[in-house]
């Protein structure tokens, strides 16, 4: 059951999590130290006191596995949790909106706080912000009923300053950012954080194209299962840090299940060593031998 697959990664440190748009996305991480309560019924959520993240038990949950072409000769894999569209639909909002007192918090102690929608959720997601500061809040009222790119200048400019609670939700669920906010030239912090790009965002796509998103569907939440090559929360970007066959083979057996089966045959491809990219009939089947040729190096030999 799907819902299974995600009780047992949020007992695991080495997996995170994304909630979402393109554009404008709320990462989850912990640290396997790092103190967390962890609930799994009625709902499946996780606190720190760096962030939160809750997912709700909804029917017609749809986990799409997938790997992805990466830099530096690797590969990235992540789980799309995956809702039909009509189901996903949230508020559309495309101006700061006063939303009240946040009751839905993960933590008991933030449900008072007032929740602003900042309006760049596009259809299915909702892209907030959280404060019981007079001042942040008095603020960001001084901008409700307009766009925050175009009347946001002040907020925009003092957010790394107030860095109110950032709060990314779905209809699956949400994801709570506590931590401060980095300035616009600064890197962004281990652990718990947010990323929102305006020029992104202004191509109103609902994810990157590498992720196989089924027709119909829309993936608000994303489960990143732990990388044999990298620790929770890289990038992928850097050198490989050593391969640990465990968790290749764990991710492996959920590609198996929730994955497409063209992408398998083209990494197979690999393996038998009969063929060539080119031969290859489908866009698909071309990715998956480049991620065979990759991984294969780390594979023993047959």
């Amino acid at each position: 059951m799907p819902y299974d697959l995600l009780a047992e990664h949020i007992n695991n440190p080495d997996s995170s999590w994304m909630a979402g748009r393109f554009g404008a996305v709320a990462e989850f991480h912990r640290d396997k130290e790092e103190p967390v309560t962890i609930v799994t019924s009625p709902a499946i959520a996780a606190a720190t006191d760096r962030g939160a993240i809750h997912i709700e038990r909804l029917p017609g949950l749809r986990p799409v596995a997938y790997e992805t072409v990466s830099k530096c000769m690797t590969w990235g894999q992540g789980v799309a949790l995956c809702l039909p569209d009509a189901m996903a639909r949230m508020s559309g909002r495309a101006i700061v909106t006063e939303l009240g007192p946040d009751r839905d918090a993960v933590r008991e102690q933030d449900r008072d706080a007032i929740l602003f929608d900042l309006g760049l959720g596009g259809r299915n997601t909702e892209i907030c912000v959280r404060s019981a500061e007079p001042e942040t809040v008095a603020l960001l009222r001084s901008i409700c009923g307009h766009p925050l790119f175009t009347h946001g200048h002040a907020f925009l400019h003092r957010l790394p300053e107030l860095s109110p609670h950032r709060v990314f939700r779905c209809r699956l669920g949400r994801v709570e950012v506590y931590q401060k906010v980095p300035p616009a030239d600064g890197k962004s912090p281990p652990g718990p954080h947010t990323h929102v790009r305006a020029k992104l965002l202004a191509l109103r796509r609902n994810h990157a194209a590498t992720v196989p998103v089924p027709e119909g569907y829309f993936a608000g939440m994303t489960l990143y299962p732990a990388h044999p090559l990298q620790r929770a929360g890289d990038d992928h970007e850097g050198e490989p840090i050593g391969f640990d066959m465990s968790r290749y083979e764990a991710f492996q057996a959920l590609l198996e299940r929730y994955g497409d089966p063209v992408l398998s045959r083209g990494k197979q491809a690999v393996r038998e060593g009969q063929a060539t990219e080119r031969d290859l009939a489908t866009r698909t089947e071309r990715i998956g031998f480049r991620i065979g040729q990759r991984q294969r190096r780390w594979l023993p030999s047959s």
